[in-house]
This record gives structure tokens, C-alpha cells and sequence, in this order.
């Protein structure tokens, strides 16, 4: 199951729900019709509790999804869902047809390994910056380092084998 959303805050008195995007593809992921499991927040991170929300309106405002949500009839009831993630079936999401891109969940969880051959750590998470994405690699010491992804740093990502080789400039790891 991957997270693909945020629910922030009710808009509004009728129940429409302001979304925080988590995902490449926003617009095919957040089109009417698109069902979701819901989850707890981050603080409770888990899998989904097994409700299930679906589109019946979106509309975009300040770069977020502005939607109306079958199962939510009021502002009550969107209020109950406030700071809850919307989760979709890794399964259902189709393989980037570029060989340079990749979804979030196929990096969780990958080795992290220097050019030389020298174990980082394990990609704990990928956070989405202006930038570029970085990935939160959880080094051995259990600390976390961020590492921007980009190919100058990060040359190698071999998700058939399990890893990720990266090339920090010196210091990079030690921030």
C-alpha cells in the first residue's frame, strides 16, 4: 500500500476536503472516480484502517485538490478525516515506462552503497523537495542523512539487485 495523499482541513460547509499531494502523477491519481483506503496519520503511520473514500468532485485551488468525497455529506463529517492519508494498492500503479524514473516505493527499503562498495544504509524514505527529491537514508549508526537524487550523486539505482549507489561529495554523509 502506498500513500498518494493527506487530507488538511474541511473547505468550506459543505464537506469538499483539502488535499496534500504525495504523489508524481497527481492528476491521474486524483480524478473522479478514484477510490482510496484511508489511513491513520504520520504519527500513527500503519496500514490503511480499511475505509474506503471515492471522488465524486476535484477541482484544483493554489496546487492542491479541492475534493468532494461520496462518503463525506457535510463539514462534520469531513472533520473526523483531518489528517488522515489516502492509500492506494502499489499493485494498481503502472511501471514508469522511463528507465530513469522510479515510484517512491520501489526505493524504500534499497541498500545504499558508496562507488567504492562501502555500505551507507537503506533508503528509509524519499522526501519531495523544489529542488530535487532526496533520499533518507537511514545509515548503519541509525542516524539519518539526506542525499539530493540527482545523477552527479546518485549514478546507479539498480532496483532489480536491491540498491543504490550513490557518489556523496566529502562531508555529505556527516550533516
Amino acid at each position: 500500500m502506498l500513500v498518494v495523499g493527506k487530507i488538511l482541513r474541511p473547505h468550506g460547509i459543505r464537506g469538499e476536503l483539502v488535499v496534500e499531494v504525495r504523489t508524481d502523477e497527481p492528476e491521474e491519481r486524483f480524478a473522479v472516480g478514484s477510490t482510496f483506503d484511508v489511513g491513520p496519520t504520520e504519527e500513527k503511520l500503519g496500514s490503511p484502517v480499511g475505509a474506503k473514500l471515492t471522488i465524486e468532485t476535484v477541482r484544483w485551488h493554489q496546487g492542491r485538490p479541492l475534493i468532494f468525497f461520496a462518503e463525506v455529506p457535510d463539514r462534520n463529517v469531513a472533520e473526523e478525516l483531518r489528517g488522515l492519508l489516502l492509500w492506494v494498492d502499489s499493485g494498481d500503479i503502472a511501471a514508469p515506462t522511463d528507465p530513469d524514473e522510479f515510484h517512491d516505493h520501489q526505493l524504500v527499503g534499497l541498500d545504499v552503497v558508496t562507488v567504492a562498495g562501502d555500505k551507507v544504509g537503506v533508503v528509509a524514505r524519499i522526501d519531495h523537495a523544489p529542488a530535487s527529491d532526496m533520499l533518507v537514508v537511514r545509515k548503519e549508526d541509525r542516524t539519518m542523512a539526506l542525499v539530493p537524487f540527482v545523477r552527479a550523486i546518485v549514478p546507479t539505482v539498480d532496483v532489480a539487485g536491491g540498491r543504490v549507489v550513490i557518489d556523496p561529495p566529502d562531508g555529505l554523509l556527516d550533516l
